[in-house]
């Protein structure tokens, strides 16, 4: 199989399905309190049910049933530049992303003094990306194997317990069920010698599947107003199944199965009340991007049994936020926090994973509507550097851009205590 045909695949796995998205892709969007204070203390602070996507022993410091329910838009914007194919110029685009809605509900249950039963659902991944105006009216031809369209959505639906130990200590252990779904294509006409002008479909897939991972978490409260947390969120490898169809010249093939490999996350959080009105917060999030290596190809419909697709030296990365609460009365609180988003792209760059170092910056508040229920809003804008990507097309050789990719989230939020 030739190469471009396993980096069209790799990136189309790479973002179709999974947890095992670049960190540019990734959406920390679970909770409006959380975009409000760039994620900062989201796994120990526990003011409303949405800390169970962090932390599910976080759930023993309820001690009624709580429901949250949020709904959040990523407007992400990514700006490809300058590219050239050899001394040819393709430009550019403004804006080649799509913004994605991002819905959750959480419910925590305290059964007991020592039990609390959790549910949830929200993503972790969601991008859509079109590179494909790139490859239009132009005079020669161009990399229509690394542009094209690429769509994106994840739902993770978790169930968790958590049990007190004593009055310091609660563990918490969760079961997540992933679903991924994705569609990317590659094509556009090509000038090939004695045919001329010929329209390649090179890439079409249309991919879904499941996948099962847990979390396990720890809480530590030193005393009523200070507090840590600590997870550990075990991803799986993602099998996606569906149309898969690649068509090289002379070498097209069916594959039945897709095989990726997932990075896990382990998070650390602290919270501490300062005074009566104000808090600080913080999390540092430790990525194990290194594990993910190869992407796998199964079931040939030509009898192969398996193909490694593409390799990645990608690095781990880490997610530093500090964040701040104050709250000003009975009604309203506020709140403020800024993050370092480290990148994962190392000596492999590409046009379609424009990914790069990110700085956080946040800002939201409480309503609190009456004493069993409250509103929050949540901002925060995403700001990446801007990079230097050199790719090689199989079809017309190195390829050079520039990529700048950053965000907007917007978030609301509903939270009710029985």
């Amino acid at each position: 199989m030739t190469t471009f045909n396993k980096t069209l695949l790799a990136i189309a796995v790479t973002l179709a399905s999974t947890q095992a998205s670049a960190a540019g892709f990734q959406l920390n969007s679970q909770s409006a309190t959380g975009l409000g204070r760039a994620m900062a203390g989201d796994a120990i602070i526990a003011d409303n049910a949405s800390v169970l996507a962090r932390n599910p022993a976080a759930m023993a410091l309820f001690d009624k049933t709580e429901i949250s329910v949020a709904g959040a838009y990523a407007d992400v914007n990514v700006e490809v530049s300058d590219v050239m194919v050899g001394n040819n110029s393709l430009g550019g685009l403004d804006n080649a992303a799509e913004g994605k809605p991002i819905p959750s509900f959480y419910y925590i249950n305290p059964i007991s003094d020592k039990w609390a039963f959790g549910i949830a659902a929200f993503s972790n991944y969601g991008t859509g990306t079109d590179l494909s105006p790139l490859n239009t009216d132009k005079d020669f031809n161009t990399p229509i194997d690394l542009l094209g369209n690429t769509e994106v959505t994840t739902i993770n639906f978790n169930a968790s317990v958590s049990y007190r130990i004593n009055d310091s200590f609660s563990i918490g252990l969760g079961i997540d069920a992933i679903k991924g779904m994705g569609t990317l294509t590659r094509s556009g006409d090509f000038t090939l010698p004695v045919f001329g002008e010929v329209p390649l479909n090179l890439v079409d897939i249309d991919a879904d599947g499941w996948a099962f991972g847990g979390i396990v978490g720890l809480a530590y409260e030193i005393n009523e107003n200070n507090r840590l947390g600590l997870s550990y969120r075990k991803s799986p490898n993602m099998k996606a199944s569906g149309d898969i169809a690649y068509n090289p010249p002379f070498k097209a093939e069916n594959f039945g199965e897709i095989d990726i490999p997932m990075a896990d996350i382990a998070q650390f959080a602290g919270f501490h009340q300062i005074t009566e009105k104000f808090a600080l917060h913080y999390t540092a999030q430790w990525t194990n991007w290194s594990n993910f290596d190869n992407i796998e190809l199964t079931d040939g419909e030509n009898g192969t049994d398996s193909h490694i697709l593409k390799h990645y030296n990608w690095e781990n990365s880490w997610f530093l936020s500090l964040g701040a609460t104050y709250d000003i009365n009975d009604k309203w609180t506020v709140r403020a926090g800024i993050a370092r988003d480290q990148g994962v792209v190392g000596e492999v760059s590409s046009l379609s994973i424009p990914d790069s170092d990110r700085t956080w910056y946040s800002a939201g508040f409480t309503y609190n509507i009456n004493p069993k229920s409250s509103i929050d809003v949540g901002y925060t804008l995403v700001a990446g550097e801007k990079v230097h990507v050199l790719e090689t097309s199989e079809l017309v050789g190195p390829v050079s851009a520039y990529t700048e990719s950053g965000a907007n989230y917007f978030s609301l939020q509903y939270n009710y205590r029985f």
